[in-house]
């Protein structure tokens, strides 16, 4: 199963207002573990950056200057997202800024029913709590102790420890290993079993020895009347 976690920066807080990303990341699960592929992009917004929110993620204009356009990385970006169910942290605020971004440029929206919110995940698991990443980090003692700003990269590596805690930690992953030589196993079905190898037992011989018959004989001679002499 493919699922992509998705996080992204951005100018300021509504795509209404003209505010634009400014980072785009993207990480690939597969079996709601990472591949090891990641798409990370910084983009340059053409505008300016409200004060707050390069507070939050230190990414500056002068940083931004030479970076690409969102039109020169989307189609890469698509070809990354394919058809994967996307795993975000706020996803409506995500998928709010890309959307507008391919409205933009003429591509389709990004459906919200293709996400799954891990804020509202986080929330029906543990009602009141808080539900931030750093505070899910905290809940699940993920080291974030190098996060002192927000990066969607980071944030993206940081949600896929996270979302792998709310849906049952690795222990959802457990699974026996078998090997393709067992009996009873198909070839290329993907199921591997350990067999041990136990060593054999002599055979034991059905037929009673004559020893054997003569001590019964004389056990019944003891009895009286009994039931195998009938």
């Amino acid at each position: 199963m493919r699922e992509i976690i998705l996080d992204t920066e951005t100018t300021g807080l509504d795509p209404d207002a003209g505010h634009k990303l400014v980072e785009v990341a993207a990480i690939e699960l597969v079996n709601h573990l990472p591949t090891g592929r990641k798409f990370q992009r910084y983009l340059r917004p053409d505008r300016d950056i409200a004060p707050e929110a390069q507070a939050v993620h230190g990414l500056t204009a002068a940083f931004l200057a030479d970076k690409p356009v969102f039109a020169e990385v989307v189609a890469e970006l698509l070809e990354f997202l394919g058809d994967a169910r996307l795993i975000i942290h706020n996803a409506e605020f995500d998928l709010k800024f890309l959307n507008a971004e391919f409205k933009a440029l003429g591509f389709p929206a990004l459906p919200l029913a293709r996400a799954i919110d891990t804020v509202q995940m986080a929330r029906r698991k543990f009602p009141g709590a808080p539900a931030s990443l750093d505070a899910l980090c905290q809940r699940f003692s993920i080291n974030n102790a190098h996060r002192t700003l927000h990066g969607a990269l980071l944030d993206a590596e940081l949600l896929s420890e996270v979302y792998l805690e709310l849906i049952g930690g690795r222990q959802s992953h457990l699974s026996l290993e078998v090997e393709a030589s067992a009996p009873g196993v198909a070839a290329g079905s993907g199921i591997q079993v350990n067999v041990r190898a136990r060593p054999g037992r002599t055979p034991r011989l059905d037929a009673a020895s004559e020893a054997e018959l003569a001590a019964h004989a004389a056990l019944l001679a003891k009895l009286k009347n009994p039931l195998w002499s009938n």
